[in-house]
């Protein structure tokens, strides 16, 4: 019987990263395995419950620099170059192309990504994310707490703290037990990588299929930003959900599973 999660140290691009990866070899010949890239601060241990119910594909997910079991980075780093490093991850995994689901902060490095290395890219979803310096601010309360790392890399505040910010506009509650507090300087260089980072100038480029999915209450990413990702995206698709908060992808997990699994799994899918 195959293990569900395994979790190992693997070096990439001058860096080691801690690496997740639950039903490793599902689905293998009919589904691509499925990258997940979390949001800002948070640890893959997070995505667990998400990934625990998509039995049927081998799904992978992986720490940034000075995130839960990541070393601190060395040096500031951009969204290109963390581009560049996943790839050559994927290719010590022995993974040739995988779909990804960019959370937040990892919508960003997911767009990225499929710019960069199309050949290795599948299919990309989109959720609770924005196209980077351009976006439609959040909550002007929230964003004031995301800009101090201190808010985040101590333990006592980082799950008072988001609890607020994730589950802000959300009814539904997240459970936020395996939360660890990030590291100064690993926040910091995540917040960096975003501030000077814009899909803007490929989104237009970007011909493989995208869904987009946002709340209609997310506070700390405003759907307005879903809707411009959709419309400069040619042929992307977009859902809306209500009442989950920036994690509703968590929150509300099997409606989101609900949407995001025929849209992994159809080949012929059409487009709007």
């Amino acid at each position: 019987m195959k293990q569900v999660l395994q979790t190992s140290m693997i070096g990439a691009g001058g860096r080691r990263f801690h690496v997740a990866r639950w039903n490793e070899g599902a689905g293998k010949g009919r589904h691509n395995p499925l990258l997940m890239l979390n949001g800002i601060g948070m640890n893959l241990e997070l995505l667990d419950p998400l990934a625990r119910a998509l039995p049927e594909r081998e799904v992978i997910s992986v720490d940034m620099p000075g995130i839960g079991g990541t070393p601190d980075p060395v040096l500031p780093y951009t969204m290109p170059s963390m581009a560049l490093t996943m790839a050559a991850l994927l290719e010590k995994l022995r993974v040739d192309k995988v779909d990804i689901l960019g959370i937040s902060w990892g919508g960003a490095l997911a767009q990225q990504f499929a710019f960069q290395h199309r050949a290795h890219t599948g299919r990309i979803i989109l959720a609770a994310t924005a196209a980077g310096a351009t976006m439609v601010p959040g909550n002007p309360a929230m964003l004031a707490h995301l800009a101090d790392p201190r808010e985040y890399t101590v333990e006592r505040t980082l799950r008072r703290n988001l609890a607020s910010i994730y589950n802000g506009g959300g009814s539904g509650k997240v459970s936020l037990n395996a939360a660890k507090a990030p590291s100064p300087l690993g926040f910091s260089c995540q917040l960096m990588a975003f501030a000077g980072w814009s899909s803007l100038p490929f989104l237009s480029l970007l011909t493989i299929p995208v869904m987009i999915m946002a709340d209609e209450e997310d506070q700390l990413v405003p759907p307005a930003n879903a809707h411009f990702l959709h419309n400069a995206i040619p042929r992307s698709r977009i859902e809306m959900f209500h009442g989950g908060g920036h994690l509703f992808m968590l929150s509300q997990r099997d409606r989101f599973v609900e949407k995001l699994r025929p849209f992994l799994d159809d080949e012929d899918i059409h487009h709007d």
